[in-house]
């Protein structure tokens, strides 16, 4: 498949990293910074191009008339909107457009389908989505969701001096009683798809498969609380706050946002009347602990500055009991920001990255399934995918435990018109399923990758 990505900022050079990695992919990026095109092409095999994507010629010029999927990530939403619509005219190609101000929120339903574009994508809402879902469930690093929401993979810590120690994974259904699986543990820096006599530790990042309500039980049972927090703290009024603050209040949780430019709180103001709107200096430790840290339950650290996010969620951390939510937008050292144990690290690139290589899957579509959603796990050491499965194939209708399946796969969850099925050996797959699988040191497309040569 041919792919154009169009701006190579942070999404556009992920994307460029992730994309050239996948099979089978002719990736070509435009931009109108010579030394962005140079990094990018010093880094990847990937054809660059520089000159504007919103223009006729340098798109011709870049090969669109041969693009399969047209990607606009510019800084520049009428310049991605645009460049997406000369893509579908010249080049009869997909077009998929980042489109970031909240005045198109509401309308981007009605861009997508009067423009005939792919898909719209927002990285600040989808950012904050994924906020909100950690506030609401305080006791997850990371939530994802499949099957409609229907099906949760959760990450969590194990905390010190937790029943969950020294615990075999095959005993936990029968020592605790819940439906859940656990389809992955990260223990330092190896990650593993544990079996049945996989030992877990404290301090274990471990991944979960469950219905929500399976895992609200799972937690209470290891005595980790679950209720949502009550009230939230954000530093930084971006665009993210925006979207996050609007989904909190819609939960009845209780938000107080500090920003320092006095304009941009008069506009928060109107947007948001039920959240209280402080004008100040967030990085004032002073002024934190007067608008109550130490009290509050939550805290979100969105400034546009990385470092100050880190050390204000550090802060925050010696001073309250508080879920925290750090964004990173630019910092590459996941390692170490992972070993500072600041909850839940949010980076929106990997976010928007997931949901359009997830569509490229998609567009991969074999006979017999395609990719429904896809999430890349432990900074990207291994992926989540659902897939939907369309007609009979070798992997239907045998029991799980006979089939041939690669090492590093587990196939963790099965949606059948709404029952989810936490799978045993002895249950099947069928048509119409909705199947979920995780999997490390693979790549796969479709559902018959799972299965051995």
């Amino acid at each position: 498949m041919q792919i154009m990505i169009v701006g190579c900022g942070k999404v556009g050079y992920t994307l460029a990293d992730q994309l050239s990695g996948e099979e089978d992919h002719n990736i070509i990026v435009v931009d109108r910074n010579p030394d962005r095109i140079s990094r990018v092409t010093n880094d990847f095999d990937v054809m660059g191009y520089v000159g504007d994507g919103a223009s006729y010629s340098v798109l011709k010029e870049a090969d669109i008339d041969n693009t399969d999927l047209l990607i606009a990530v510019t800084d520049s939403d009428e310049r991605n909107l645009l460049c997406s619509l000369i893509a579908k005219k010249a080049g009869n190609c997909k077009a998929i457009a980042r489109v970031r101000n909240p005045i198109y929120s509401s309308e981007g339903e009605f861009l997508k389908r009067e423009l005939g574009l792919a898909m719209i994508i927002n990285p600040e809402y989808a950012a904050a989505s994924e906020m909100a879902r950690i506030f609401r469930f305080p006791s997850a690093i990371k939530i994802d969701t499949f099957a409609k929401g229907r099906i949760e993979l959760l990450r969590f810590r194990i905390p010190v001096g937790n029943k969950l120690h020294d615990t075999p994974v095959s005993n936990i259904r029968g020592k605790l009683g819940c439906e859940v699986l656990v389809c992955m543990v990260q223990r330092g820096e190896e990650v593993f798809i544990p079996l049945g006599d996989f030992v877990l530790q404290e301090k274990d990042i471990v991944s979960i498969v469950a219905a929500p309500s399976r895992a609200s039980q799972f937690f209470r049972k290891i005595g980790v609380e679950t209720n949502r927090v009550p009230n939230v703290l954000i530093v930084g009024g971006g665009k993210i706050t925006f979207y996050l603050a609007l989904r909190l209040i819609h939960a009845g949780i209780d938000v107080k946002i500090i920003e320092q430019n006095r304009q941009r709180c008069e506009e928060l103001s109107e947007l948001l009347p039920k959240a209280s709107i402080i004008c100040g200096d967030g990085t004032d430790q002073n002024l934190l602990l007067e608008e109550g840290l130490e009290q509050i339950r939550g805290f979100a650290a969105l400034t546009n500055f990385d470092e100050e996010n880190i050390l204000l969620s550090l802060f925050a951390k010696s001073k309250s009991k508080a879920k925290l939510v750090t964004k990173v937008n630019r910092i590459s050292f996941d390692e170490v920001i992972e070993n500072l144990g600041l909850d839940c690290i949010v980076y929106p690139k990997y976010i928007t990255t997931e949901f359009i290589i997830q569509y490229v899957r998609s567009m991969q579509d074999s006979m017999g399934s395609n990719v429904e959603n896809l999430y890349k796990l432990n900074d990207n050491r291994a992926e989540a995918l659902e897939f939907l499965i369309k007609e009979e194939s070798p992997v239907v209708g045998i029991p799980l435990e006979k089939l041939q399946l690669k090492k590093n796969i587990l196939i963790c969850g099965i949606n059948r018109y709404g029952k989810i099925i936490i799978p045993g050996g002895q249950d099947k797959i069928k048509v119409g399923d909705s199947v979920i699988v995780v999997v490390t040191d693979y790549r796969i497309h479709d559902i018959l990758d799972i299965l051995e040569d």
